[in-house]
């Protein structure tokens, strides 16, 4: 791309626990590797408006008082929205999928509207999902995703939605193996680690759909083949 990759990192002020604003950094530094330029644009909840014109957009997790409030945000300002429905990627995680779902419930009981990009309902369990996920994806070509879990929410999809993918370890979603949703380019996971740092090919599958074009392979750092002996090791733990 002649003008570099924008990205959004959409208010991580309200959505950003267990350091999801360290994808950002995971993006920035893939795509430096290959020489493609990228600026990020900080969308705070403070912001008159959240922009419409960038190639890729980041939410984090949060609690039920940040999810609200950052529906309140987005809603009044739909440059996300519009993004989605050009086909721009969007990566949402714990809250951030909850948010882009139809609907969730916070634990109070009450029942919000989320922005409806991908066909999820999310409700409240009686314990939190705490602990290591493993999942084989269902995205072509990026194998097995780990990540770790903390959220009460359990999501159940709809027809319009499929699962991220198939949990052999962990929670996920909740009963039925699924973890997170995709709907076109929109992909939702409860995974933190951050999910990109520990899930390289996942994060490269974004930049694609962001520049339009496959990338050029780049040499892996000795720590990301360290993670790929431990997720053989962790898939012999855990066979299916």
């Amino acid at each position: 791309m002649s003008g570099g990759v924008r990205i959004a990192l959409v208010l991580p002020d309200l959505l950003g626990t267990y350091g999801d604003r360290g994808n950002v950094l995971v993006l920035e530094r893939r795509l430096h590797w290959r020489g493609i330029p990228s600026e990020t644009v900080t969308v705070l909840s403070s912001s008159e408006s959240v922009p419409e014109s960038c190639d890729l957009y980041l939410l984090g997790g949060g609690e039920d008082v940040a999810q609200t409030a950052a529906m309140r945000v987005l809603s009044r300002s739909p440059g996300l929205q519009r993004a989605a429905g050009r086909g721009v990627p969007v990566l949402g995680i714990c809250g951030g999928l909850q948010v882009l779902g139809a609907e969730f419930v916070t634990g109070d009981g009450a029942r919000h509207a989320g922005l409806g990009l991908v066909d999820a309902v999310t409700e409240p369990a009686a314990d939190r999902a705490i602990g290591e996920v493993t999942a084989e994806c269902l995205l072509a070509g990026v194998g097995m995703l780990t990540g770790f879990e903390n959220h009460l929410g359990r999501t159940r999809l709809g027809p319009g939605a499929m699962p991220l993918g198939r949990v052999t370890r962990g929670i996920g979603n909740g009963p039925g193996r699924a973890e997170g949703a995709v709907h076109g380019h929109v992909v939702c996971t409860y995974l933190h680690g951050p999910v990109l740092a520990r899930n390289p090919a996942l994060a490269d599958l974004l930049l694609e759909w962001a520049v339009g074009a496959p990338l050029q392979p780049i040499a892996e750092p000795a720590e990301l083949a360290a993670l790929r002996m431990e997720r053989t090791r962790v898939r012999a733990r855990n066979p299916k």
